[in-house]
């Protein structure tokens, strides 16, 4: 660990393009046989169907996608486009595409609903969306209220009124593309982040960030290398996809492995680990709890060698667990969407279970008070990363048009992450909890005023509040505290709580639902009559 750190000095170049300049290195090295004949890309559906591409073919079809934004859509450097596809390999195109033309890659995940999809469109004034159709019609149900969107790509073998056919498109597009000169901090991509007040914020990454900043993941957490076939199983909706199934394998030039899996199913997972040759494999803490509970003694992982996993903290028992079952370490890592990998656990490090490591070469993390002031191993306090007098280029740039909330991120000399860490004496980081209320519910994000707006929105509901509760799958769901109108106080509470699960569903993308519920008469709350989520948190976790 030490050793890295002294290492790993990346250079962060005036002009910087992922696409140019580490994608179409890679070809090069192809070219010149000086790089094991994995493919770039290596895509299944479970039913047969199998694509592989080599970093040469990822070029040329990347810059066929390239020309389908510049001339079919008009698209400018600058301009942003929202993407939301399964894993499907049109996804892997777009992003390429994206960074070749300088457009701003806006990614959503299938859940989404019409509402979520319009606040996006709207605040984040994208001129194309390109999706399937599954997607398609949640689009032109509010497509007539976003001005900015001027073209609909539809990657689908069918047509659909108003939208233009990705497919279709890219058969006759050219295959030549001349990259655009994109400068370090020039934005590259938009993710919407759930807080805990107000809608998502608009997480804006530079060219830099993430196409630099996650060469420490690829190369120590990972451990990957140009022989490597790398599975990651994030959707393809969040920032941990940009993380490891595009930018820490392909700085490395290792075989992103995907398998499309519609829905998570553990069987599949360890039938694909032992058909294919998958040597490094990242899922969440979530995925790993339910991988134990199942008898891997069956199954033979012949060439895995390395697992890793992010998200959420991990419990010590799984970890232990995965072990005792397939002689494998899960190296933990802690990050997010606003940073790089902040802390891990590197190759060559010992693993404390339940720590998730030391600091990322590249961050200068330490553990802080509310003044600013670093400190001692053993105290609780926020985890924050020093950004002046120089702030690491391997951060998120802004969020996009919110310069307060910006702003708001830093204290003193520091980036403060909203997280809760102690330090030991060794500098291993240990995760104690949020500082504000998001949720993270089997890796998933959910702020609960998105939950508590969809809520009041149903005449039943009067007001609500929604905090996380323990769950031992997921880590912790989604719990809602709700009062009653007087209308709906005398109804029978099993049939009222599913009847509001099934709004929230409706209302905003499902997997936000409340799995637990709990009536109420009447909400703890400050003097200023602001409701004091932390205490019903607080009461649920002392179950």
């Amino acid at each position: 660990y030490e050793a890295i750190q002294q290492q790993y000095r990346p250079e962060v170049p005036q002009y910087f393009n992922f696409a140019r300049d580490v994608l179409d290195r890679w070809t090069e090295v192809e070219k010149e046989a000086k790089k094991t004949k994995n493919p770039a890309l290596w895509w299944v559906d479970g039913a047969g169907k199998e694509v592989q591409w080599s970093f040469e073919e990822l070029g040329v079809l990347s810059r066929k996608v390239a020309n389908v934004l510049s001339d079919a859509c008009s698209l400018q450097q600058g301009d942003r486009v929202v993407l939301i596809l399964p894993r499907v390999p049109e996804w892997w195109l777009v992003n390429v595409a994206c960074m070749r033309t300088g457009t701003v890659l806006i990614p959503g995940t299938q859940q989404l609903t019409a509402k979520d999809i319009l606040h996006r469109l709207q605040k984040s004034k994208a001129k194309c969306i390109i999706t399937d159709d599954s997607v398609a019609p949640a689009v032109d149900s509010v497509g007539a209220e976003c001005q900015s969107l001027k073209f609909k790509l539809l990657v689908s073998e069918g047509h659909r009124e108003g939208w233009l056919n990705f497919k279709d498109l890219l058969k006759n597009a050219a295959s030549d593309h001349h990259c655009v000169a994109t400068k370090c901090q020039d934005p590259m991509a938009i993710y919407f982040t759930s807080g805990t007040t107000g809608s998502p914020k608009m997480t804006e990454h530079s060219h830099s960030s993430y196409g630099i900043g996650l060469t420490a993941s690829g190369r120590y957490w990972l451990d990957l290398t140009s022989s490597d076939i790398f599975w990651n199983t994030s959707d393809t909706g969040w920032a941990k996809s940009a993380w490891s199934s595009i930018f820490s394998p392909w700085i490395q030039g290792a075989c992103v492995f995907v398998h499309q899996m519609p829905h998570f199913n553990p069987s599949i997972v360890f039938e694909t680990l032992s058909r294919f040759p998958i040597t490094v494999f990242c899922s969440p803490p979530t995925a790993y709890r339910m991988f134990v509970q199942h008898k891997l003694s069956s199954y033979t992982f012949r060439s895995l060698r390395h697992c890793v996993s992010a998200g959420e903290p991990i419990n010590p028992e799984v970890m232990q667990e995965w072990k005792a079952q397939t002689g494998l370490d899960i190296h933990e890592g802690y990050g997010q969407t606003e940073t790089v990998l902040i802390c891990g656990n590197f190759k060559g490090m010992k693993i404390k279970p339940g720590s998730m490591g030391k600091p990322s070469p590249g961050y200068d993390v330490k553990i802080i008070d509310e003044n600013s002031n670093i400190l001692p191993p053993g105290k609780e306090g926020d985890i924050a990363i020093r950004v002046k007098p120089t702030r690491s280029r391997f951060l998120f740039t802004c969020y996009a048009d919110d310069p307060e909330k910006t702003e708001a991120t830093v204290r003193g000399d520091f980036y403060v992450t909203g997280d809760r860490g102690i330090m030991d004496e060794e500098g291993y980081f240990w995760f104690v909890g949020r500082a504000d209320d998001v949720i993270n519910s089997a890796g998933y994000r959910i702020g609960p005023f998105e939950v508590e707006s969809a809520l009041v929105e149903h005449p039943a509901v009067v007001e609500s509040a929604v905090v996380s509760s323990p769950d031992p799958i997921r880590g912790e769901v989604v719990k809602a505290f709700v009062v009653l109108t007087s209308d709906y106080a005398s109804h029978n509470p099993a049939k009222v709580m599913k009847e509001l699960q099934d709004h929230v569903k409706k209302v905003t993308a499902p997997y936000k639902y409340p799995r637990k519920m709990e009536f109420v008469q009447q909400l703890p709350k400050t003097i200023s009559g602001k409701i004091k989520r932390n205490e019903l948190r607080q009461k649920e976790w002392r179950k």
